[in-house]
């Protein structure tokens, strides 16, 4: 179903414009004409971006932890632009840990950031969404979003968490004109594996070998990724202008590759297992 459009210049509000995706994704946006809300947890990293784009764009000085300033920075950009007709929901980093060695403080603000981050700050902005009855929300997502593997479990879980949620939600608010994308990239050439990585500082030596080994090839790939994140930011700003978006939309072919790979593998586990799965129902039901 093809939703509405609205005419161009589109406001913008993008977390976590500090590096990477979203600072690529903010300068795409730009360079287009668009209107940015251009946010990070300190201004100053994201200072030179508005510096070369004074008059489309703003500083926003946002933590998506903190409840007072995902208010503010909604009232910001509504008051400074008139709207808010593109959310990106960027901010987040990534947890190395076997299960087992996951840290309880750590894993909860983990959660904090890359789940209720970004479902608090896309509910602060359905508002004006749904007043306007027009809206983009697009999420960045993970590979690990939609396929778990030993070491990133609990960041998969995040993004699961974040997946499910935002799946429903595009149910919900198609009607209202209003699409819901999350996007799953693979291996791109940002900080993700670098700087915006934590460790857990518990280390269990039953799991040097099947779960260490493969944090390790996670951290030897640092800036050698294949991804191009100038790519994946013009691929996400045409999402922006497409009436009909995807809930789901892989980026690379690293991930394409792994989750056909996965999808193929369910298929034979659910045909091997039918039997046993339609045995759960009264008899009368599959008769």
């Amino acid at each position: 179903m093809n939703l509405k459009m609205k005419e161009a210049p589109y406001i913008w509000l993008i977390s976590g414009c500090s590096s990477g995706f979203g600072r690529e994704i903010a300068l795409k946006a730009l360079s287009m004409g668009d209107l940015v809300g251009v946010s990070s947890r300190n201004t100053e990293d994201v200072k030179d971006i508005c510096k070369a784009f004074p008059k489309t764009s703003i500083p926003i000085k946002l933590d998506v932890t903190k409840e007072d300033e995902i208010k503010e920075s909604i009232k910001k950009i509504n008051k400074h632009f008139g709207g808010l007709d593109v959310l990106v929901n960027n901010a987040g980093y990534g947890y190395l840990a076997a299960i087992e060695e996951g840290e309880d403080k750590e894993v909860r603000k983990l959660f904090e950031t890359n789940f209720f981050g970004a479902l608090e700050l896309t509910k602060a902005a359905l508002p004006i969404m749904r007043a306007q009855k027009f809206g983009r929300i697009i999420n960045n997502s993970s590979q690990a979003g939609i396929m778990a593997n030993p070491g990133t479990g609990y960041y998969s879980s995040s993004k699961f968490a974040l997946e499910g949620l935002m799946e429903a939600l595009d149910k919900e608010l198609r009607p209202l004109n209003i699409s819901v994308t999350s996007v799953q990239p693979g291996a791109f050439k940002t900080d993700w594996s670098g700087r915006s990585m934590k460790r857990s500082k518990i280390e269990i030596s039953d799991y040097n070998k099947h779960v260490k080994e493969r944090i390790e090839m996670i951290r030897s790939i640092d800036g050698k990724q294949p991804g191009d994140p100038n790519r994946a930011a013009k691929i996400i700003f045409e999402l922006s202008r497409n009436p009909n978006p995807p809930d789901k939309l892989l980026l690379g072919a690293g991930v394409l590759n792994a989750y056909k790979e996965k999808l193929l593998g369910l298929s034979k586990q659910i045909e091997e297992f039918e039997s046993t799965t339609l045995s759960a129902d009264y008899p009368e039901i599959n008769n």
